[in-house]
This record gives C-alpha cells, structure tokens and sequence, in this order.
C-alpha cells in the first residue's frame, strides 16, 4: 500500500464544499506514543500513522469561527465557539493519512449535538475561554456535558518566531487533510482543505490537563515533543467516503 505523502499544501481534493469554517489562534501541543498503544482506539479500516517508528497525540486548542454549510454564510453565533480536541494519527486502506479525534470539547451546546448526531464525533459541551497577554496564550477548559463532567485542562503557551522551514514532525502532525470517524456501523473519511499552516514555534509556560486521560490516553508526564502556535486559516471540508477494508 503507498501512503500519500505529508504534503503541507496539497490541491483541493474534493468538487465542492459541504463545510466552511475558520480555525483562529491554535496551539498544538504533541507527544510521541507507541502505535501499539493507540492502535486499538482507532476506528475499524485504518491504523496509527508513524514518524520514525512512534505515533504521537496532541492537545489543540483554538478558536472556530464563522461555521457555515456549503457556500452560505457562517451560522450566527453557534458557529464561532472556543474548541480544545485530544487526537491521534491515522492511515487507513488506501494510504490516505487523517486525524482520529478522541474528544473535541465545544463551548457550543448546539454544534456538539449536531456533530455527534450526524458523524459520530466525539464532542462535548465544556466551558471554554482563551486569555491573551502579548504574546502569551492561556486556554482554559472545563467539562459540562456529557462527561466526565468537570475534567478540566488549562495550557499556557509563549509564541515565539514564525518558522520558516518546518522540520518533518511538524509537518507530520500539521499536514492532515481528513479525519476519520466511526459513525452509525461505518468507518468514514472526511476531507478536508486550507491553505498552508503559518506556524510559529512555541514555548510551553504551563500545563494543567485531563482531558488526554479522559480520551483514554496516558497522561502526559514529560514535556511534549512539539509546541507550535498558529494565528490560522480558513478551511473547507469535502464529503464523507465510506473507508473499505482491502479485501
């Protein structure tokens, strides 16, 4: 099987747009993990992808902005909402590489139901808020519904240079154009498109979370592999494709 290559800007890869949205002031936060750790918390047709023999999760928090379907307008105020999701790394049959999200806490009610409803994914509703100090980040999460209610994280991040040439990791975990998700019996891949990252690197201030072991991961213990901040971009999604097993 050839996997496709971590292409930092590849071409749209779908006819039209059945999402619009605008992700706003991210900072990722990566550490490396085993593949056989999270191999079982993939969905059925894919596996964990890998740099260098490891796979890694990663702590995201950001800002959408302007939620919209196809070529409409953005929904008024349900679809800007704080987000902070815990994912990992997947490719599955055909070699297309993705995200597999773990959790993806909203600090929308209504956009949490309708994703969980209509893709499977695994968003809860939390109480969210991002604090900005010059070029300090503070991202503060906690849990309302459905739980475990009350699992808090709050990460603080400097942003430092903007970076020129992105070393392979962060490209490796930056690069994603899909996600994949088990939804009502089926594996599906969901792609996506936006223009390359402007990533800066990042120097981690503080960390307080739970929400990784809450998504069934080991907590983190040391400092991560990779720190990086973006002030964003602008993204579509394509529709979803049933992944097949091969054979």
């Amino acid at each position: 099987m050839d996997i496709e290559p971590v292409d930092p800007a590849p071409r749209r890869a779908f006819p039209w747009a059945t999402l619009r949205q605008r992700w706003q002031d991210l900072t990722f936060l990566h550490w490396a993990v085993a593949p056989e750790l999270v191999a079982p918390l993939l969905p059925a047709g894919t596996r964990p992808d890998v740099l260098d023999g490891v796979s890694h999760v990663g702590l995201i928090g950001f800002r959408m902005v302007g939620l919209g379907f196809g070529r409409g307008p953005g929904v008024p105020y349900f679809g800007t909402f704080w987000e902070t999701n815990v994912r990992l790394y997947s490719v599955d049959g055909t070699g297309r590489r993705a995200v597999v999200f773990r959790s993806l806490d909203a600090s929308r009610l209504v956009p949490v139901l309708v994703a969980r409803v209509t893709l499977g994914l695994p968003y809860l509703w939390s109480a969210m808020r991002l604090d900005r100090d010059g070029h300090r980040r503070t991202y503060r999460c906690r849990r309302r519904w459905p739980g475990p209610a009350g699992t808090t994280s709050r990460m603080e991040v400097r942003v430092g240079e903007r970076i020129a040439d992105p070393t392979p990791l962060e490209h490796f975990v930056t690069a994603r154009w899909g996600l994949h998700t088990r939804a009502y019996g089926r594996t599906l891949h969901l792609p996506n498109w936006h223009p390359s990252w402007p990533l800066h690197r990042a120097e981690l201030l503080h960390l307080d979370d739970e929400l990784v072991a809450a998504a069934g991961l080991p907590a983190p213990t040391g400092p991560p592999v990779s720190v990086l901040y973006s002030p964003g971009v602008g993204v579509q999604f394509g529709p979803p494709a049933t992944v097949r097993r091969p054979g």
